[in-house]
């Protein structure tokens, strides 16, 4: 096993790399063989910048023969739809999130929810619980793990004891929970993908955002501990999705005057939706709130008129 091939990209296994992307981008992992072999593929904004990763490590996208997504929210299959039209290359998701693909549903992908951009593709074969992947002479072991998304997975590779955790464990933290998307069961259905890895022997993580760790059992701790103050307290759940998505909107437009944002978001579906939701249709003290402490925590920063995010996607 190699160590670290550089600041953003890490082998983890021989040609097998893990790249780690910005705050709020999903990050990938290449296997550069013959023939090469993605996982997770980012926004579809930072298009550019994912393919000269990509290519960074001499692997030609044209000769991509399989994209796997570990689910289908569009910081996961950015580009997807580029990379398979130059390649012709097949995609492999979760049964669900395939179902998702072929009835273009806009919804369940968060993209028309959220005013993601994204552009849907070809999926060619749907991932079921407990099946086996071989990604080179790697075998990845397929686990479901809904909450996040209706049709997240995990990869986990028994032997060397590395996990693939994409949306489903965090280091210190845990991914938006939409329960407008994914239904009142998501919390419950996030704890029980958690108390599912529980049982794995893990030596290294690597998360679909954020930096590898090998905490992993005090990441579970953090993650169920965060979720149980969830569902006893709604409105911390509402708080969360709200800052999360908020960075985001910021992230894709880079920068706005506060007042236009406030008012992109209210022509949004999901801000209006998510403060009925969960406090009562307090549309200006909600956001005014959650400015004034992004601001504080230095996540976003103001320029005379002007909000701007204080990280890169």
């Amino acid at each position: 096993m190699a160590g670290q091939y550089s600041e953003n990209i890490k082998e983890i296994f021989e040609d097998f790399f893990f790249i780690q992307r910005g705050f709020l981008n999903g990050n990938h992992f290449v296997y550069r063989g013959d023939p090469p072999i993605l996982i997770d593929t980012g926004y579809l904004g930072d298009l550019e910048e994912t393919a000269s990763l990509i290519t960074g490590l001499d692997v030609d996208l044209a000769h991509t023969s399989l994209i796997i997504n570990t689910h289908c929210h569009c910081d996961h299959i950015g580009a997807n739809r580029y990379i398979q039209d130059i390649s012709g290359c097949e995609t492999a998701l979760h049964h669900i999130g395939k179902h998702f693909i072929d009835t273009r549903d806009a919804w369940s992908t968060w993209s028309r929810y959220y005013n993601q951009e994204a552009e849907f593709f070809r999926a060619t074969y749907g991932l079921e619980d407990g099946e086996t992947l071989d990604i080179g002479p790697y075998r990845f072991e397929v686990l479901y793990t809904p909450g996040h998304s209706a049709d997240g997975i995990v990869l986990y590779n028994r032997r060397q004891k590395i996990l693939l955790s994409s949306d489903a464990l965090w280091e210190n933290d845990v991914a938006v929970i939409t329960e407008r998307v994914e239904g009142s069961r998501a919390l419950f259905s996030l704890i029980e993908s958690i108390k599912r890895l529980q049982d794995l022997d893990v030596r290294m993580v690597y998360p679909g955002h954020g930096r590898p760790f090998n905490d992993f059992k005090g990441a579970l701790e953090k993650s169920l501990d965060k979720i149980r103050k969830y569902l006893w307290d709604r409105e911390k759940l509402g708080d969360d999705q709200l800052k999360k998505i908020l960075v985001y909107t910021l992230l894709m437009r880079r920068k706005i005057r506060e007042d236009e944002l406030f008012e992109e978001l209210m022509n949004s579906h999901w801000y209006p939706e998510s403060v009925d939701f969960y406090f009562q249709g307090e549309y200006e003290r909600k956001f005014t709130q959650v400015i004034g402490e992004l601001l504080g925590k230095k996540v976003i920063y103001k320029k005379r008129d002007l909000l701007y995010p204080a990280v890169r996607a």
